[in-house]
């Protein structure tokens, strides 16, 4: 075994060492994780969603509310954080989450996040995180440039690795994120031994969603359709959703490849064989855009009616959903306590042993 492996090996051991708390052996820890920004809309759950809900059949999985991480564009008003973090667990519930297979908790109730995250951002320069993909594209917008943005990808990094997180699902343009966690665990072991589970990201193939207006889909541009949304709302979103600006008549003939409405078909109508029938009556004109359209709002709301059935059960019980969160952060501490100790340990702070 090499040096690299064994360090590894370590490692793993350790993070899960001595403790009441018991892990499922044989299985490999996933941290996810989402800002409570209110109802997700069809990316989130194609995008990441519908992967968590496979993956914890196979995986040990912290799912993690992040409402610390929402701060640094919320700081100045938090009154609706509580709302946004209910809603946000409800549809994840309802969209196939189990707690009895994966924790599903707040970030904030879990301190360890903010104890790691504090010892990692000794070991990295103020520089380096100025060069870092998600603090140049989004300075600009953030109208602050806060010490609390400056340092979110340590505290997303300390979010992966208090858990001794093995693997983290997430699309190619986020793997940024991973190396950064997986850098720091490096870091980290060099100066302390092996302590530290070393992250890698499980990539995950994400089907293009595009919003209403063709663009990215994202709430903050109001070109979303949200999974809470009523059958009525979803069809009278998709009715003025954009199509192929060539395509002005009925008759005109249409090119589905670049069309957002045929992007979503792709998803949502699998089923039909679009390219030999969509597709081909898109190009001849014979298909227009409304009924196109159409077509696709049966198709969506069929996906989503278990979804919001379940919805409507899940939420008869409040207290319920508060348990729910309640019961994955005693898991998650039991969880981050282990690997915190360890940390500790290795730094030489338990000072009353």
């Amino acid at each position: 075994m090499s040096d690299k492996k064994k360090k590894a090996s370590k490692a793993n051991e350790q993070s899960v060492g001595h403790s009441g708390y018991s892990i499922q052996p044989g299985k490999e820890t996933i941290l996810s994780g989402m800002q409570p920004t209110g109802a997700l809309h069809i990316g989130n759950l194609e995008g990441a969603l519908r992967n968590w809900v496979d993956l914890q059949d196979s995986y040990e999985m912290f799912c993690c509310i992040v409402d610390w991480h929402a701060l640094t564009a919320e700081f100045k008003d938090t009154a609706g954080l509580k709302d946004r973090i209910y809603v946000m667990a409800v549809d994840w519930l309802a969209s196939g989450l189990d707690p009895e297979k994966c924790a599903i908790f707040i970030q904030s109730e879990v301190r360890a996040h903010a104890e790691l995250h504090l010892l990692l951002s000794m070991m990295i320069s103020v520089p380096t995180l100025t060069r870092l993909p998600t603090y140049i594209e989004k300075k600009d917008e953030q109208g602050m440039d806060s010490y609390g943005f400056l340092g979110y990808p340590v505290l997303q990094a300390a979010d992966i690795l208090v858990y001794g997180a093995h693997k983290v699902p997430v699309g190619k343009d986020q793997s940024k994120h991973i190396w950064l966690a997986n850098d720091l665990a490096k870091r980290f072991n060099h100066y302390y031994g092996p302590t530290l589970v070393e992250p890698s990201t499980l990539l995950t193939k994400i089907p293009l969603i595009p919003g209403t207006d063709g663009k990215k889909m994202s709430k903050s541009m109001d070109n979303h359709i949200a999974i809470t949304a009523s059958e009525e709302e979803t069809s009278a979103k998709l009715k003025r959703m954009f199509t192929d600006p060539q395509k002005l008549r009925k008759n005109d003939p249409g090119r589905p490849e670049v069309c957002p409405v045929y992007k979503l078909h792709e998803v949502y109508s699998a089923s039909e064989n679009i390219a030999e029938t969509i597709a081909p009556q898109c190009r001849s004109g014979e298909l227009g855009c409304v009924d196109c359209k159409m077509r696709l709002a049966k198709n969506l709301n069929e996906t989503l009616a278990p979804m919001r059935e379940k919805r409507v059960e899940i939420e008869k019980n409040t207290g319920f959903i508060w348990d729910v969160l309640r019961d994955g952060a005693v898991k998650a501490n039991e969880r981050t306590e282990i690997v915190m100790d360890n940390v500790r340990s290795a730094m030489k702070m338990k000072y009353h042993d």
